[in-house]
């Protein structure tokens, strides 16, 4: 498997691509914000190793721009304890974080542990056309990744848990809003509307999303 290491300290990258080594990982080192971008959305690797402080773009925004791109697991390295709920929140979508200063045999146990947690879970959705991963607010559509808001997901999660199900917009308003908030049907249409404009731009042949004339909506998987 190849580990990509994106770290400007090249004493702390060196020491990671010794130990990754030893158990048999390949690896491949960035220095830079840009360079790793553009490198890892080229050619992925299995799992990447992403220091939070780089020059030129940072970690976060790397981060952001290749969870566009990828659904490979990324685990942050950050000195920076106030940024570690930034880092595992919906915000960029990493898969784990590790503080400064770090144990290279740590990082090395975190890595295996985060492929055989991702590995287990794409087993599990091998079947599924489509597969909602929550804890990085985002959709994989045939294994196209789709970028949700928090209510998006909760409205599509509601309909995939019971699917032909056929929902009126009470029943969906129901299920997004937990705060008792006043809100007009037509806010339950619009978050469809924008639902579905997001799935059809990763998967225009089919639509997952069904409207029912005079009563409300209902999630079906096209055979």
């Amino acid at each position: 498997m190849l580990i990509a290491i994106v770290e400007d300290e090249l004493k702390l990258s060196a020491a990671l691509e010794s130990y990754l080594s030893k158990d048999d990982f390949d690896t491949t080192l960035y220095n830079e914000g840009n360079a790793a971008l553009e490198g890892l959305i080229n050619a992925p690797p299995d799992l990447v190793l992403l220091d939070l402080m780089l020059p030129g773009l940072d970690g976060l925004s790397i981060c952001k721009e290749f969870r566009k791109h990828s659904t490979v697991p990324v685990i942050m390295l950050t000195a920076r304890v106030e940024e570690i709920d930034r880092l595992l929140g919906l915000e960029i979508g990493a898969d784990d974080y590790i503080c400064k200063p770090y144990s290279p045999r740590e990082v090395v146990a975190r890595v295996k542990a985060v492929l055989r947690r991702t590995s287990v879970s794409s087993e599990d959705s091998g079947n599924q056309r489509l597969v909602l991963d929550e804890s990085v607010a985002r959709v994989l559509v045939d294994g196209n990744v789709c970028i949700l808001t928090a209510v998006e997901l909760r409205l599509l999660k509601a309909m995939m848990e019971r699917p032909g199900q056929i929902f009126n917009r009470s029943q969906l308003m129901r299920r997004i809003y937990t705060d008792d908030r006043i809100v007009s049907e037509r806010t339950i249409d619009s978050h469809i509307k924008k639902l579905r404009q997001k799935l059809s731009a990763v998967c225009a042949t089919d639509e997952f999303i069904h409207s029912v004339y005079g009563i409300g909506y209902k999630y079906e998987v096209p055979v």
